[in-house]
C-alpha cells in the first residue's frame, strides 16, 4: 500500500477530529485563521481528486478498449467511473478529469513524458495556493486560445500572472482576467467561439404537471445581457415594483399613519426574485405582443445594456466588447450591430482612458454620469464585490459640501459601491481616494500592515488595455 495512501487516512482521522469540534467558542481572530487554513487543506485535497481523476481517465483512454481501467470495472467512460467512486455529480467528474488532463505529465508514444500543458498550474495545485475552481477557469480559457496564438511567450506570461493572482484574488476575479488574457491571446477573435454559442441558443417549453409547466434553455451573451439588465432593473432596493398581479399587489401595499396624521401607503415587494424575474419575463413579453411600436408612450421596458469598447477597436472593427453584467465579450461585429438596437447604449471609452467630466456642481450624479461611473468602474469597486453597475450607488469620495467649496460632483470624485459597502465605506476605517481620475482605497492599519494604497474597480476594457499596453 503506497505511502500516499496512508498519508491521506492519517489525515482523514485528524480532519475528523476537527469536523466534530464546536466553532461557537473561537475567537473572531483564530476563526478567520481557522476559515483560511482549513481552505489550504481543502486545496490539497482537492489537487490529490484532480490528479486521482486525471490518472484514472489516462488509463481508462479509448485506445485501450477492454485493457482500460474504467471498462475492467464495467464502464465505457472514465466519468461514469469516477462518478461511481466519488459519488459526485458527473458534470464534477468531468470537470476533474479535464483539468487532471491538463496538470498531469504527458505520456508520449515512445514512453517519454513531457510536462503537462500547464506546469505553472499543476504546480500551484499541488501547493495548495490555487483552488479548484480558478484552475478550471484558467486552463478552459487558455485552451480556447491554445492553437489560435502565435506568441508562445505571451501564451507562459499569461499563465504565470494568472496563477500569481490566485494566490491573492478570488476566484472570480482571476476567471475575469483570464478571458481577457484569452481575448489577448486568440488571434481568431471572439467571433468563432461566439457564432458556436448562438447556435446552441434555445428555450424548451416542458409537459404541465401539477398545473405548472416546466422551461428551460440557454441563450447566447448578448441575449443574456438584455435579460440580466431587465431582471436588475426590476430587483434594483429600492425600485418600484413591476408587473404585480392584483392579488400580488393587494398584499403588497402596506400603510401608515404619519406623526401629522396623514395616511401614507408603501408597495412591498412580496415576491421572491424568481417569481419576480419571470413575471417580469412575462410582462414584458406581453407588452411587446400588444405593441406596434408605432404608438407613442407603448409599453416598454426601462433596462439599457451597455456594450462597452475601445474607441480604436470600435473603428478598427477589431477586438472585443464587454456587456454589462456578462462574463463573455462580444466580437466587434456584434457590438456594432447591437449599438443599433434599441435597448442598447453605446459607450465609448478613450483611447488613455478618459471618461465623461462635468465640471458644475450639483448634489445628484446624471444618469450621463453613472453610466461613465460604470464603464470605468465595473460595477461595485470593492475588491471581490460582484455587484453590478445596476445595484450600486454613486459615492462622492471628497464628501460633499452644501457650500460648494469641496466635493463635486464629477466623475473624477465618484465611484460606485453597492448599498452594503456604501454604508462599510461610511462606517468603518477604510479610506479611499482618487487618483488621475481612477479610484484607490487603504484598508485599516490590522488588515494591511504595509498600508499600501491600491486600485481598485474591474473595467475589463481597462484589464485589455493594461495587457496590451505590457505586451
Amino acid at each position: 500500500m503506497g505511502d500516499e495512501l496512508e498519508l491521506l487516512r492519517q489525515a482523514i482521522s485528524l480532519l475528523e477530529r476537527v469536523s466534530h469540534a464546536s466553532l461557537v467558542t473561537r475567537g473572531d481572530n483564530e476563526l478567520c485563521e481557522l476559515t483560511t487554513v482549513a481552505e489550504t487543506a481543502g486545496r490539497l485535497i482537492d489537487s490529490v481528486r484532480v490528479q486521482a481523476a486525471g490518472e484514472i481517465d489516462e488509463r481508462s483512454r479509448f485506445e485501450l478498449g477492454s485493457a482500460g481501467l474504467a471498462f475492467h470495472y464495467g464502464h465505457r467512460r472514465s466519468v461514469h467511473f469516477v462518478e461511481q467512486l466519488t459519488r459526485v455529480s458527473q458534470g464534477e467528474a468531468a470537470r476533474r478529469i479535464r483539468l487532471g488532463a491538463a496538470v498531469r505529465p504527458r505520456t508520449m508514444l515512445d514512453g517519454h513524458t513531457l510536462p503537462p500543458h500547464y506546469p505553472l498550474v499543476a504546480d500551484a495545485l499541488a501547493d495548495g495556493v490555487m483552488g479548484m475552481d480558478a484552475a478550471t477557469q484558467v486552463v478552459r480559457c487558455l485552451e480556447q486560445a491554445r492553437g489560435h496564438s502565435l506568441e508562445v511567450e505571451l501564451f507562459s506570461d499569461a499563465e504565470r500572472q494568472l496563477v500569481t493572482l490566485s494566490e491573492t484574488d478570488s476566484a472570480d476575479h482571476v476567471a475575469t482576467w483570464a478571458r481577457v488574457w484569452r481575448e489577448r491571446l486568440d488571434s481568431d477573435g471572439a467571433e468563432p467561439r461566439e457564432a458556436e454559442l448562438r447556435a446552441r441558443r434555445g428555450l424548451w417549453l416542458g409537459r404541465e404537471k401539477h398545473g405548472l409547466v416546466p422551461f428551460w434553455g440557454a441563450c447566447d451573451p448578448a441575449s443574456s445581457a438584455l435579460l440580466r439588465a431587465v431582471f436588475t432593473e426590476s430587483s434594483r432596493p429600492h425600485s418600484e415594483p413591476r408587473f404585480l398581479s392584483d392579488e400580488d399587489r393587494e398584499r403588497a401595499v402596506e400603510s401608515r399613519t404619519t406623526e401629522q396624521g396623514n395616511r401614507v401607503e408603501h408597495i412591498r415587494d412580496p415576491r421572491t426574485r424568481e417569481q419576480r424575474q419571470l413575471d417580469v419575463l412575462v410582462g414584458l413579453v406581453t407588452a411587446g405582443t400588444r405593441s406596434t411600436g408605432l404608438e407613442p408612450g407603448g409599453m416598454r421596458s426601462t433596462a439599457t445594456v451597455m456594450a462597452v469598447v475601445r474607441l480604436e477597436d470600435l473603428e478598427s472593427g477589431r477586438g472585443v466588447g464587454w456587456l454589462d453584467d456578462v462574463v463573455e465579450p462580444l466580437s466587434m461585429a456584434s457590438i456594432r450591430e447591437l449599438v443599433c438596437d434599441a435597448g442598447h447604449r453605446k459607450v465609448l471609452l478613450g483611447n488613455a482612458g478618459e471618461i465623461l467630466y462635468v465640471g458644475r456642481l450639483q448634489r445628484l450624479f446624471t444618469a450621463a454620469q453613472r453610466y461613465a461611473l460604470a464603464v470605468r468602474d465595473g460595477g461595485c469597486v470593492w475588491p471581490n464585490c460582484q455587484a453590478p453597475p445596476g445595484w450600486c450607488q454613486a459615492h462622492h469620495v471628497e464628501e460633499f459640501n452644501s457650500h460648494g467649496n469641496s466635493g463635486a460632483t464629477d466623475i473624477d470624485n465618484g465611484v460606485l459601491l453597492c448599498e452594503a459597502h456604501h454604508h462599510m465605506l461610511h462606517g468603518s476605517a477604510y479610506l479611499m481616494r482618487m487618483v488621475d481620475g481612477r479610484p484607490e482605497m487603504l484598508a485599516p492599519l490590522w488588515l494591511d500592515p504595509d498600508q499600501q494604497w491600491r486600485p481598485v474597480g474591474r473595467s475589463r476594457v481597462m484589464m485589455t488595455a493594461a495587457i496590451r499596453a505590457a505586451a
